[in-house]
């Protein structure tokens, strides 16, 4: 049997064990199997994805690590020649001219697309309820929430309808849907992989992400999708690195001497409690591995909420004025002025969410309100991120759950804005930060899966993985599958 995880499909491949057309068909038809009732994919590229598999079953591809296998895309990235709306009415009938650099990358890399998935309107949205086509369906349980707003990428790969999803994390929107869909999610450090090309949500916060099986596949994305872009002012200038191998060959105490500091303020009251039980027993899988644990403060840690909930709806506010029904995208017909273009285009083309934060974020950055409430979160911030780079003085990693609870029901908490944003309570304060992060598989409670998180310093996303990787070798929830689902070529 073939391990469906990027690692695995790339050794069968090599090996002859399987042809790029075989996988991609597989993933084909178990997406029309199950995407009616996941809503996970926007749009599906079979044809050209099979055109590009057959490619590199006769060696025309050009080699690359990731040749001959599909994965999918979330639809925040442009893809050239393929329709591409982050999940919004407005953006319904725009077709980019040019790929997003992440794209671009995975593509050299040999990477197949298979299709671009479902995803909260704009990257606004803790459960994938706000896009415009309906909510993505957790395969755990589908009357619960995958998450969001990579819920569509996460509920994809969970089922075994690809076996990997590009996301992208402003506030945690990779980790949180990983976690309560049983994956592997993760943030790499800001300006660590280029944002060109990514529909842009809250520019100072948006990462590009993965959603894989294990740590080891998001090391392998990595690979590919890091490095320096001129194209975009935020990317890093650092050397390329190698992200896979120093996990290769890891065993007995491979975390021996590593410290790892708990973070106090995540095991608080809105903790489900056996969702602290399962946290505190995945420490001590940590100290089994050689791992010195001990506790850390993050004494600004509980204003992340109310910091990021400034920022990033006064960012969302001015990249979002280009959609104007002028350019691109949706044009409502029948005004009879520029403004009634404008305000006639908007009503009908964003979302209530998307209003919401737009308008929002027009309040905090008006004239009386901008030095009491987006100056003083912009602040805060800086004083956060002190308190991790001081957390960091004494621990090598920070460890918490991901999420305060298992995936919640769809329903039961779009219509309570306030609690639906504290479900990313645990995931924002890294996001603010900009440090690289990772939800893994950790335990299930009632069935569904939760996630233990781990956080690097600034751009120490090999010592994340390599951690990550440690503990998915000692443990096998990164292999569960929900129930009734199993790769489609077979799992090892």
């Amino acid at each position: 049997m073939i391990d469906f995880s990027l690692c695995g499909l790339r050794r069968a491949l090599d090996a002859g064990d399987i042809g790029s057309v075989e996988l991609t068909q597989a993933c084909l038809d178990r997406i029309e199997e199950r995407n009616s009732e996941l809503n996970a994919f926007l749009t599906v590229c079979g044809e050209t994805a099979l055109d590009e598999a057959r490619r590199a079953d006769a060696g025309r591809a050009g080699g690359g690590p990731l040749a001959g296998i599909p994965i999918a895309h979330k639809d925040i990235f442009c893809t050239r020649g393929v329709r591409t709306t982050a999940g919004s009415r407005i953006l319904d009938n725009f077709v980019p001219p040019y790929d997003a650099t992440v794209v671009e990358r995975l593509a050299q890399a040999g990477a197949l697309l298979i299709g671009k998935t479902n995803m909260d309107e704009f990257a606004m949205g803790s459960s994938n309820e706000t896009s415009y086509a309906g909510p993505v369906r957790n395969p755990w349980n589908l009357s619960r929430s995958p998450g969001g707003s990579s819920g569509g990428s996460a509920a994809a790969v969970a089922a075994g309808l690809v076996p990997a999803a590009t996301g992208t994390d402003t506030g945690g929107s990779v980790r949180q849907p990983a976690a309560l869909c049983g994956l592997t999610g993760f943030r790499p450090s800001y300006g660590r992989v280029s944002r060109y090309g990514m529909i842009a949500f809250a520019s100072s916060l948006d990462q590009a992400g993965s959603i894989t099986r294990t740590a080891e596949d998001a090391a392998m994305l990595l690979d590919s999708m890091a490095g320096h872009d001129p194209r975009d002012s935020t990317s890093a200038e650092r050397d390329g690195e190698d992200y896979s191998g120093p996990l290769q060959g890891l065993k007995g105490k491979a975390l021996k001497g590593v410290r790892v500091g708990i973070v106090k303020e995540f095991m608080d009251e809105g903790l489900e409690a056996r969702c602290r039980q399962v946290f505190l027993d995945n420490m001590e899988t940590l100290r089994g591995l050689g791992a010195v644990v001990t506790e850390v403060s993050l004494p600004r840690l509980p204003l992340s909420v109310p910091v990021y909930y400034v920022v990033a709806p006064a960012e969302c506010s001015s990249n979002l004025s280009r959609f104007d029904g002028v350019r691109f995208g949706l044009r409502e017909a029948g005004a009879d002025s520029l403004d009634e273009l404008y305000t006639r285009t908007r009503r009908a083309g964003f979302g209530e969410e998307v209003r919401r934060r737009i308008l929002v974020g027009g309040w905090v950055l008006s004239k009386g309100y901008f030095d009491a409430y987006y100056l003083q979160a912009q602040r805060v911030r800086r004083l956060l991120a002190a308190d991790f780079t001081k957390a960091f003085e004494t621990v090598d990693l920070l460890a918490g759950p991901t999420a305060p609870a298992p995936a919640f029901g769809i329903g039961e908490k779009i219509d309570d804005p306030i609690q639906m944003y504290l479900n990313d309570v645990y995931t924002i304060g890294a996001s603010l930060a900009g440090i690289p992060a990772i939800s893994i598989p950790a335990g299930t409670v009632d069935g569904l899966p939760v996630g233990l998180q781990l956080m690097g310093r600034p751009f120490a996303e090999t010592d994340v993985l390599r951690a990550a990787h440690a503990y998915q070798l000692e443990t096998d929830w990164h292999r569960l599958w929900p129930p009734g689902a199993s790769a489609p070529v077979g799992e090892a």
